[in-house]
């Protein structure tokens, strides 16, 4: 099974050079791109040009036109709200494929169809993620439990690379051991960390453990 990248998820523009070589894909979080708009994506495109780079701009329509600029700013990839019509998507996914980048669902489970994921896939999206929200875990939930699990199996099977996120510590993954996670993404666990280079490098080293290769 292959051994899942890392990405981190940045609220600001400041990633420690020290970082980089630990991380796989830079996220420039919602937050980020709606206090600094896709100048964030250019800053960090060019900090780190070998890297990939997701614009988590969410869209929900005018699909075309969010795509093109991101992917233009320098992103790699692009997030869509999984309460996108399929219109959108298709819109999203045609521009990606034009400018060699890729597009990722942000999936709810308030918005999960099956049916519907596999439209996503047919149409040209290649990721889907698996998450712990910001507002699951202020209520107080910091599990995942055995639906979240056969989410990532059923997705993987679809043909998605699968994320998970959501406050992702080195003790969560053990849950996943020996499902197809394509993804880990970690935000404040690190960047928040007393010693950001540790904190990534332990996550690193879970994730290996957890999937040898």
């Amino acid at each position: 099974m292959t051994q899942p990248r890392l990405q981190i998820a940045l609220d600001k523009t400041d990633l420690p050079s020290a970082l980089a070589p630990q991380i796989d894909i830079i996220e420039c979080g919602t937050v980020l791109v709606l206090a600094e708009g896709l100048r964030a994506v250019r800053e960090i495109r060019a900090l780190f040009p070998d890297k990939a780079i997701l614009a988590d701009i969410r869209i929900a329509e005018a699909g075309k036109l969010l795509s093109q600029m991101a992917f233009e700013a320098g992103a790699s990839l692009v997030s869509v709200v999984a309460g996108a019509s399929m219109n959108t998507v298709k819109q999203v996914c045609a521009v990606a494929a034009a400018c060699n980048g890729e597009v990722q669902i942000e999936l709810s489970d308030e918005w999960y169809d099956a049916a519907k994921a596999r439209a996503w896939r047919a149409s040209g999206a290649q990721h889907v993620i698996v998450k712990r929200s910001r507002d699951r875990e202020a209520a107080g939930d910091l599990s995942w439990g055995a639906d979240d699990v056969a989410r990532v199996d059923e997705l993987a099977a679809m043909g998605f690379t699968v994320t998970i996120t959501g406050g992702v510590t080195p003790a969560d993954l053990p849950t996943f051991a020996g499902h197809p996670v394509g993804i880990v993404i970690a935000g404040r666990s690190i960047v928040a960390a007393k010693d950001p280079l540790a904190a990534a490098a332990e996550l690193k080293q879970a994730i290996a453990q957890v999937w040898p290769s």
